[in-house]
């Protein structure tokens, strides 16, 4: 893992963890807009780091290293933390194992639940050959969807894809279906998704509220996984600043 500092250090914290198949730049417009307001680590996730060659290992590793860092250079506290699909995955593991405090956490279309044995196989196999596509098909993608969103994220599997290859795709999806999010501790938990993806994140909220029954959900009509963070960076930074404004004053900030 690596992890990129912006921002002033005097400021709240803000950790970043990014998705499967995408770099720690998929961040970079919402860091333009917070970097005033907060101190903002981007995290880069073992076999998705840019001009680094590495193998991915798993989302408990990937989770110890982050609450290592977090213990490290940050006392053992995060203000806040966004973790977009994988690394809303990544972000759970680090709040179950209760090493660390993080005041306000969002886990933006994680995936919480396994997938049946039978099925990971195949899905992680055609999930590779997706971000194959993205990387090697690029302009013929681009002409068929045409539009911002999948424009971000064919980019950003193009920039990762040669690091990691095809193996860290496999690898991180199998890790990421195979492992049930037993247990939850944090006083402010968001999960978001897209309603274009209800039908796989709708369980992951349920499992959730099961876990923690406080847990703020909230779902953005119109929207694919991970399109708010992608097309409306304004207001993904005026959510996390709000939730920022309100910590340690009258109550709790909600978004549902």
């Amino acid at each position: 893992m690596q992890f990129h500092s912006y921002g002033n250090k005097a400021a709240p914290s803000l950790m970043l963890l990014p998705g499967l198949g995408v770099s720690y730049e998929i961040f970079l417009p919402l860091i333009g807009l917070l970097r005033s307001d907060f101190h903002i680590i981007a995290v880069e996730v073992d076999g998705f780091m840019l001009g680094t060659y590495a193998r991915f290992t798993s989302i408990d590793d990937q989770a110890a290293q982050a609450n290592q860092y977090v213990k490290d250079h940050l006392g053992g506290h995060l203000d806040c933390a966004y973790g977009l699909s994988m690394g809303g995955k990544i972000l759970s593991r680090m709040m179950e194992r209760a090493e660390i405090a993080i005041d306000h956490a969002i886990l933006d279309g994680a995936p919480l639940l396994p997938l049946p044995r039978w099925l990971n196989g195949p899905l992680r196999h055609y999930q590779c050959l997706n971000v194959w596509t993205c990387y090697h098909w690029n302009g013929f993608w681009k002409r068929l969807f045409h539009a911002h969103y999948f424009d971000v994220l064919l980019d950003e599997c193009r920039k990762v894809w040669p690091y990691g290859k095809g193996q860290a795709v496999l690898d991180g999806y199998k890790d990421i279906y195979s492992h049930k999010l037993g247990s939850i501790k944090g006083s402010d938990l968001h999960f978001w998704y897209g309603a274009k993806e209800a039908f796989v994140a709708r369980p992951q909220a349920r499992h959730l509220l099961r876990l923690q029954p406080d847990a703020h959900i909230e779902v953005f009509r119109g929207l694919n996984h991970g399109q708010l963070l992608i097309d409306r960076p304004e207001e993904v930074a005026k959510r996390i600043r709000g939730m920022n404004r309100l910590s340690g004053h009258e109550s709790r900030p909600t978004i549902d």
